[in-house]
């Protein structure tokens, strides 16, 4: 059997069960999911200095379990330095144990789903993220600039309040930033910019069919990064057995 650790780095447990009914449904005979959540620390990782600060707060609790999982997911959707951080343990080294982000995750889905010609983009929460994804995409793909990026369009929200807001105000930023998103043009595919956004995706089919008509919102590729990573990492860890 093998084992994916899903990591929420901030505190609020409401957010990493919000999680499992997604992962559940790509679950196979082969593969088993467990979570972890922060014990302390930010409730919501709303910039680089709340994903910093998690780090200290998640990596004692996450090196005891280190060793029963075989490869670990981030899910926060950052360029979040506990990536990084987990890769260097020596449990992970050891075990050649992979580690992904889901930022990370949902780059690689979109390129593979985008048509010629088409680009990707991605709708988040802050406007602070706008500047910081925009950046962790091009340290990604290695070039500051590309022509398959789109950007990053925010709903004004943070990954709390996406679940703790009036419903109608969570609706209309969704729709709203989706719209801005479209509106760069050639978009072939939309990542969920925050792993508070989920089961959130249907607001953002709604948009594109609002704005692109039936037919071409319905084609619209939405990907839930939580949900790529998941799959990445299990499809790595068959690879390599």
């Amino acid at each position: 059997m093998r084992s994916i650790l899903i990591i929420n780095p901030n505190s609020s447990n409401a957010m990493t069960e919000a999680l499992k009914p997604l992962v559940d449904r790509l679950a196979n005979d082969g593969t088993s999911f467990s979570y972890f959540t922060a014990p302390s620390g930010p409730a919501s990782i709303n910039n680089d200095a709340d994903a910093a600060s998690s780090v200290d707060h998640c990596l004692p609790a996450l090196r005891p379990l280190l060793k029963s999982s075989d490869a670990f997911l981030v899910a926060c959707y950052s360029a979040h330095p506990l990536v990084p951080t987990l890769a260097r343990e020596p449990e992970v080294i050891r075990g050649h144990k992979p580690v992904m982000g889901i930022l990370e995750a949902s780059v690689i889905a979109s390129l593979l789903l985008v048509n010629q010609g088409e680009r990707f983009g991605i709708v988040s929460t802050g406007k602070v993220w706008e500047e910081l994804l925009a950046a962790g995409v091009a340290e990604f793909l290695g070039s500051p600039s590309s022509a398959r990026f789109a950007g990053v369009e925010t709903t004004g929200l943070n990954a709390g309040e996406l679940h703790d807001a009036p419903a109608e105000l969570v609706q209309s930023r969704m729709k709203e930033a989706t719209r801005r998103l479209l509106a760069r043009g050639n978009i072939g595919a939309i990542c969920l910019g925050c792993a508070g956004m989920a089961g959130l995706g249907e607001l953002v089919r709604e948009a594109c069919v609002e704005v692109l008509g039936d037919e071409l919102g319905a084609r619209m590729k939405i990907v839930d990064g939580v949900q790529a990573g998941a799959v990445q990492l299990d499809a790595t860890l068959r690879m390599g057995r």
